[in-house]
């Protein structure tokens, strides 16, 4: 079995693939002072609730956007699941030729974000990655990452609007049912959603 590790600014998504079947995922809060120990006793506690064996983990793969988290991720990929995790970073070799000015300043996330759409749909394609930013990538016909756009993301947003707006309060991020808001609520989350 394979522990793909996703790691984003605001969430890290794990998730176990046997084969090419995904069997097990969780969504986790990214903790940047959390320890080697912290991850792995939480991971396999997940393993455990999942009733997943962790010593049938082959390899470990981390995309992560959050580099002072690295070497927590591969201290616990090596103490808890007795293998040396491989970093989805510049130099790796994906198949998927970089066309950008400095490939060194992509992502991860926007790389395997690419190459996963990819090989399911072809090319070319627009990949679009809701997270702390919204991502929009693209990919020619070929496989090639061309590029992309990157924007606030909802979340950040979200709070912008709440926090400068002195009028406005904090509303939960959900479709109000209708485009045009009859209220203050609707109307914010109708911006929002």
């Amino acid at each position: 079995m394979l522990l793909a590790v996703d790691v984003g600014n605001t969430n890290t998504v794990l998730g176990v693939f046997r084969g090419k079947d995904l069997i097990g995922n969780w969504r986790l809060t990214t903790a940047r002072d959390q320890t080697v120990d912290e991850y792995g006793i939480l991971t396999r506690d997940l393993f455990t609730i999942a009733s997943l064996d962790p010593n049938e983990i082959h390899g470990v793969i981390i995309s992560s956007v959050v580099p002072p988290l690295n070497s927590t991720l591969a201290g616990m990929a090596d103490r808890y699941f007795h293998t040396k995790a491989l970093f989805v970073e510049p130099g790796i070799r994906t198949g998927m030729p970089v066309h950008y000015d400095n490939p060194q300043e992509v992502g991860a996330d926007r790389i395997v974000n690419s190459i996963a759409a990819f090989a399911k749909y072809g090319g070319p394609c627009i990949v679009v990655d809701f997270g702390t930013a919204i991502n929009f990538d693209v990919v020619s016909e070929r496989g090639e990452y061309l590029g992309g756009t990157l924007a606030p993301g909802i979340g950040i947003s979200a709070e912008a609007l709440f926090s400068r707006a002195a009028r406005l309060w904090r509303v939960e991020i959900r479709d109000p049912g209708k485009i045009i808001g009859t209220n203050t609520a609707q109307s914010m989350q109708a911006g929002l959603f």
